[in-house]
């Protein structure tokens, strides 16, 4: 019969004691030397003397066979075997080797060398406890592989699953490259409020605070996009912000109330310059941080070779919904057939859900639908030929919105009718003009492009991660006590 988890945690907490009765802080303190086990491996030499090596790390496998103490150490760069024999070890350290148990945090040094077997090993003469681990780790050590508990614990999941650490460094070194990409290419990163007297810049639900001193209700940022226009007002030509947005809204594998968005606005570009920008970006990191341009994604193939399809927004309605985008009885009857409620919706939503429900799945790879209808779109130019038509974008792989860009709508009289149309719309009493954001463009604001990128869709695409929850470190969720 195993043993209970309350007995366990018992055996861990005797040791415990057992190490503090010896003088021995069982919390440790600084190592100094220490190296990634990855540099260890990669500097051996074989049959060469005299090769010491510090490592430190998480115990995840241990075999004692009396006199002789196997330890896998785990840290964020991978293994390393560490061999304690009692001949060897320094005599006070030996009853310090036998209070480890899986999952403690272990500093060994010694000399290098390989096992009868092969196995690359570091032959400890010192060792330090650094962590005593009171819980034990996932059994057996295959992973913690309860979901839930996976995006509850990370700081277990992390260790516990090695492809986990590695797919979060990525994350790391991909947002590191679009920031050099951007840097390069002029490019001056900026940061704007995250708290926001007036919420706008997109159109969704903001999660509402209260300023104690100046006693006003304040607003998590939905967007970061009206802030980024006033700079460019300023006299900013080319800026970016990677960053967290908040809106208070559904949790989905495609949605977290917070998420990391990527904006860049710049000067005299336009949606056709946006366009180009992000084929860029994107195919770049592609060929930087994957094997090829073909990406395997919830069992789709997604081909990353440029240049993309370019498809008008109308074009695609009528290809796979069979509506004219300009008969709107045909594109409410189609609605109503499809089971969306289309009864007291304005034409562009009912026109837009249709969309949503008959187009977006045939999105496999890389398009950018463009051209998209005017009445959603408040804060993007018309085109010149017809005031119905936003100069938009969408950028749209394996089916899910990635990137979204608009030329930018720098008129201020047009700006506040279409904030008046919007705020017409708006439930909240609480919905108000940006008053100061109209200043701005009163003041100048010259043609622009902006561009947004979901950084979390992008990861789980080139991780090939069904849900966002795989590529967000601290998930939004529920708390455990309403979960029962």
């Amino acid at each position: 019969m195993s043993e209970s988890v309350d007995q366990l945690t018992e055996q861990r907490k005797a040791k415990l004691a057992k190490l503090r009765e010896l003088g021995i802080d069982p919390y440790g303190s600084r190592v100094e030397g220490v190296e990634p086990s990855a540099g260890i491996r990669e500097r051996y030499i074989e049959d060469s003397e005299d090769q010491k090596a510090k490592a430190a790390g998480r115990i995840v496998l241990l075999r004692d066979i009396g006199k002789l103490i196997f330890i896998t150490l785990r840290d964020s760069s991978g293994t390393i075997q560490i061999g304690l024999s009692k001949k060897r070890v320094q005599e006070e350290q030996w009853p310090v080797a036998k209070s480890l148990d899986l999952g403690d945090i272990l500093f060994a040094d010694g000399q290098l060398g390989r096992t009868k077997t092969g196995e690359l090993t570091i032959w400890a003469e010192e060792i330090k406890i650094l962590s005593k681990a009171l819980i034990q780790p996932p059994e057996k050590f295959h992973g913690l592989q309860d979901r839930d508990l996976r995006y509850r614990q990370r700081y277990v999941d992390l260790w516990a699953n090695p492809d986990v650490m590695q797919k979060f460094k990525k994350r790391s070194d991909i947002i590191a490259s679009i920031r050099s990409m951007l840097i390069e290419k002029g490019f001056y990163e900026v940061e704007t409020p995250m708290m926001q007297s007036v919420a706008g810049g997109a159109a969704a639900k903001p999660f509402i605070t209260h300023h104690n001193t100046l006693d006003i209700d304040m607003y998590l940022r939905i967007a970061p996009e009206l802030y980024l226009k006033r700079l460019l007002v300023g006299g900013f030509e080319k800026v970016f912000e990677i960053n967290r947005s908040y809106r208070n809204e559904g949790l989905s594998t495609r949605h977290n109330p917070e998420f990391t968005m990527m904006e860049l606005y710049q000067a005299y570009s336009d949606y056709l310059g946006m366009m180009d920008i992000t084929e860029e970006l994107v195919s770049n990191i592609i060929e930087k941080h994957c094997e090829c341009r073909k990406l395997t994604y919830a069992d789709m193939e997604i081909d990353f070779t440029t240049p993309w399809r370019r498809a008008r927004y109308a074009d695609l309605l009528k290809e796979h919904s069979g509506c004219d985008i300009e008969d709107i009885s045909a594109v409410r009857r189609k609605a109503g057939e499809l089971g969306i409620n289309e009864a007291g919706m304005d034409d562009a939503v009912v026109i837009n859900e249709l969309f949503e429900q008959t187009v977006e799945q045939h999105l496999v790879n890389p398009t950018f639908v463009m051209d998209y209808p005017a009445a959603i779109c408040p804060l993007t130019k018309q085109k010149s030929d017809n005031p119905n038509i936003a100069e938009r974008f969408e950028l749209f792989c394996a089916k899910m919105e990635v990137g979204n860009a608009y030329t930018e709508l720098n008129d201020p009289e047009v700006q506040r009718k279409n904030f008046m149309t919007q705020l017409k719309g708006e439930e909240d009493s609480m919905a108000k003009m940006d008053e100061d954001f109209i200043t701005a463009l009163e003041y100048g604001m010259p043609p622009a492009g902006g561009l947004g990128i979901g950084i979390d869709r992008l990861i789980m695409l080139i991780t090939d991660s069904p849900s966002i929850r795989d590529v967000i470190l601290f998930p939004t969720l529920k708390p455990q006590s309403q979960n029962t």
